[in-house]
């Protein structure tokens, strides 16, 4: 068992909140935090452009946020000495690890050779993956999806990867072509598996307990990432571990409540229209949790407000009688179109 990857003595695995471009940014993982149940979470990707000022850029990554749960910095960028001496930065910052991104699959990112474009070039994802590797004293990991237009290159990004000395790899196995429509492949993190010696972290289409169940028996995956799963239910993580441990876990509207109250507070100084828009991103995924909820996200989302605190009375009202309705999360599907979206599990 790798020591950055340790286990529950209930045999849980180590749980990490995905790095998320959308959804996941600092509102959503502070919130997260306040719940807790996860073992470390990520930023989204801190872009790092050829005309990068790095002493400028390494001020966006805070390690405390998610206080106290660690937070690690997702890099991404195609120049490995300005990678390398963003990674220093960030380090000094009090970072606990940097995670390459070689997943990003948006056009304006793959086109200037960073994220999900760096795997059609092994060597190049290799190259950026050791500067970093070499640069810092703290862990450096990677996260990769399978492929960019097809997984003829799969192994070659495995191997390259492992090779620059990261200590362990998350695969999100879909292609930068597939986007983010389901399913992912499981038998790829499977394969990862047998093929790579450092641990690897199984992430996709983790919607519920059974969900996670499932890809640690599939795969053997030495560890779960999930995203998507979390914004829908972000109860989530202390499921999975109530499922090892035998105790049941009892999620309260008062954890919520304060979730919500975190979520809200960085949006103090966005105009109100911005606020409300931001909150319907996040209702668009928890009305997500049942087909009663579902039923009524449409409503949330069409429904014009003026004032924030109208909307969250409203869209909560209707929230929580969908969160006492006995099939909460009970009728998920990760195979259902309707539970996908934009949102960059990054």
């Amino acid at each position: 068992m790798s020591t950055l990857l340790p286990k529950q003595p209930s045999g849980c695995p180590y749980l990490f909140l995905a790095p998320m471009e959308g959804v996941g940014d600092r509102s959503f993982r502070r919130a997260m935090a306040s719940i807790g149940g996860f073992d470390e979470a990520c930023t989204e990707f801190m872009r790092v452009p050829t005309n990068a000022h790095v002493p400028s850029l390494a001020k966006r990554y805070e390690a405390d946020e998610t206080h106290p749960i660690p937070q690690a910095a997702q890099l991404m960028g195609s120049d490995p000495d300005l990678m390398a001496e963003m990674a220093r930065a960030v380090a000094e910052r009090g970072a606990p690890r940097i995670d390459l991104n070689c997943g990003c699959p948006s056009n304006t990112v793959t086109g200037r050779g960073a994220g999900s474009s760096l795997l059609k070039e092994p060597e190049h994802l290799y190259k950026i993956a050791k500067a970093l590797v070499d640069a810092v004293d703290i862990p450096v990991t990677a996260k990769l999806r399978s492929g960019f237009a097809d997984t003829a290159l799969f192994k070659d990004n495995l191997l390259a990867a492992q090779a620059s000395g990261i200590k362990f790899l998350t695969l999100h196995p879909r292609t930068k072509v597939d986007g983010y429509g389901p399913p992912a492949k499981w038998d790829l993190i499977a394969e990862a598996k047998q093929l790579l010696s450092i641990p690897v972290v199984g992430n996709g289409d983790i919607l519920t307990v059974q969900d996670a169940l499932n890809m640690l028996q599939q795969t053997g995956c030495d560890a779960l990432m999930i995203g998507r799963g979390s914004v829908i239910n972000p109860f989530i993580f202390h499921e999975i571990k109530a499922s090892f441990s035998g105790e049941p876990y009892h999620r309260t509207w008062q954890d919520f409540e304060r979730y919500i109250q975190i979520f809200t507070q960085d949006m103090i100084n966005m105009p109100t229209k911005g606020q409300i828009n931001k909150l319907k991103q996040l209702m668009s995924f928890l009305f997500k949790g049942s087909s009663w909820l579902r039923s009524k996200k449409q409503d949330v989302l069409t429904t014009r407000f003026t004032e924030v605190q109208d909307f969250l009375t409203f869209a909560l009202s209707l929230y929580r009688e969908g969160w006492e309705q006995p099939n909460w999360l009970e009728t998920l599907d990760c195979r259902d179109e309707s539970n996908y979206c934009s949102t960059n599990e990054c």
